[in-house]
């Protein structure tokens, strides 16, 4: 990950300028690392609605400054990309807490045409209601054959991990799964 100063006004310039790109079918766009917050992610995303026939999309935001704000506008946006069938999103190391993930998955479940997802939600602030409510609209991803759903380092208990599981459950295409959740060990000490 390379760092860099574009931020949210160049975020939502690079935005515009894609917007105007309405024949993309494919794309990989990389700005990990660059001072993006909620503002860029949603002139990301907003452009990212206009491109109507893209099929294969590679994201990489990781290492940002994109909360829940940000991730909601991003899930909406690409809920109008109705031809995405292949998603690689690296939202990885930012303040995304339960509604940004929650929301973000909602979207995503628009994408009917999803089959191929990979997410990685890493080291963010999402508990136990952002994972089940992740879990419970990627289930609505009905044509999802193969995810993979890194929530390492976040916030969540047995009960998120449990209600992701159930969730999950439903997926009934789905033909292969990663998880990864690792979490973050807390020993308390009595002072």
């Amino acid at each position: 990950m390379c760092s860099g100063q574009i931020g949210d006004k160049g975020a939502s310039g690079l935005g515009s300028g894609l917007a105007k790109c309405i024949n993309l079918s494919n794309l990989t766009l990389s700005l990990g690392g660059n001072q993006i917050g909620d503002e860029g992610a949603s002139g990301l995303g907003s452009a990212l609605a206009n491109c109507v026939i893209l099929s294969n999309l590679t994201l990489e935001l990781d290492g940002n400054q994109i909360g829940d704000e940000g991730a909601s506008v991003l899930g909406f946006a690409l809920a109008k990309c109705i031809n995405l069938s292949n998603l690689t999103l690296n939202l990885g190391q930012n303040q995304i807490g339960a509604k940004g993930a929650s929301d973000l998955g909602s979207g995503l479940a628009k994408c009917i045409n999803l089959s191929n997802l990979t997410l990685h939600l890493k080291d963010n602030e999402i508990d136990a209601k952002g994972t089940s409510g992740l879990g419970s609209a990627l289930a609505k991803c009905i044509n999802l054959s193969n995810l993979t759903l890194n929530l390492r380092l976040n916030q969540f208990d047995a009960k998120g991990a449990s209600g992701l599981g159930s969730a999950l459950a439903k997926c009934i295409n789905l033909s292969n799964l990663t998880l990864e959740l690792e979490q973050k060990q807390f020993i308390c000490f009595g002072l």
